[in-house]
């Protein structure tokens, strides 16, 4: 390679943007901070970093969550999404980001590291305008979420460790964007075996109905991971 292709090719910058959907077991959230600096300085963004030459993307996304959530990685879904490549996508030059998203459940903990840091959790359906492409990034993410739910049981990331029946299907409602049949959807979730009632129950004190709480099977989960299975609602 010549002198001047290396000037011609070895231009542009590489970065990479997180989709952190969270679940605080009644609504589905998506992280966003407030720009720091030139370019739209002020305006809503997704969580990012720009990407060194010796530092691979996984590793730049796995830094990024443990900066902003503490995350940990055995409970915590990640996926990359795909390249979003438009020329004149950030107005100080050619940048290449390589999105990823992420699922997490909710906790005080994670909520308050985040609030100190400047964070907002928006609804799932409600997000605003934001900066660069960034709202096509969540809008990639949101397809790619209902095709999973749909094969995988990756919900489970979101959910605390004991749960209600209610608490899981109003997350699949939020994920697929849409009401489901209550009957029908307790009927294939309970035909997947996947999740086992714990025999604890919602405190009476909290909540208006007492609800049973169930888990998921740990073992069972594994192998729906792995081979898919076909949840049509």
């Amino acid at each position: 390679m010549t002198a001047e292709e290396k000037e011609k090719y070895f231009q542009v910058a590489l970065c990479s943007s997180l989709v952190l959907f969270g679940f605080d077991g009644e609504e589905l959230k998506v992280l966003v901070y407030k720009k720091q600096g030139d370019p739209f300085e002020g305006a809503l963004v997704l969580p990012g970093k720009y990407i060194a030459p010796s530092v691979s993307n996984d590793q730049a996304i796995h830094e990024l969550l443990t900066e902003k959530i503490s995350y940990n990685e055995h409970e915590t879904y990640i996926e990359q999404l795909k390249a979003f490549t438009k020329v004149f996508r950030n107005p100080i030059g050619r940048v290449i980001n390589v999105a990823y998203y992420a699922l997490v459940k909710l906790t005080p903990e994670i909520e308050e590291k985040v609030k100190l840091q400047g964070g907002c959790w928006y609804a799932y359906d409600r997000i605003p305008d934001l900066a660069f492409d960034h709202n096509e990034i969540i809008q990639y993410a949101k397809e790619r979420i209902k095709r999973r739910v749909k094969r995988r049981p990756v919900g489970f990331n979101l959910l605390p460790a004991e749960f209600t029946i209610a608490q899981l299907q109003s997350l699949y409602e939020k994920a697929l964007n849409r009401e489901l049949d209550k009957r029908n959807f307790r009927k294939k979730i309970f035909n997947s075996n996947l999740i086992i009632e714990t025999g604890n129950t919602t405190d009476p004190k909290l909540h208006r109905k007492v609800s049973k709480l169930y888990r998921f099977d740990e073992e069972k989960y594994e192998k729906l991971s792995l081979k898919g299975y076909d949840f049509l609602f």
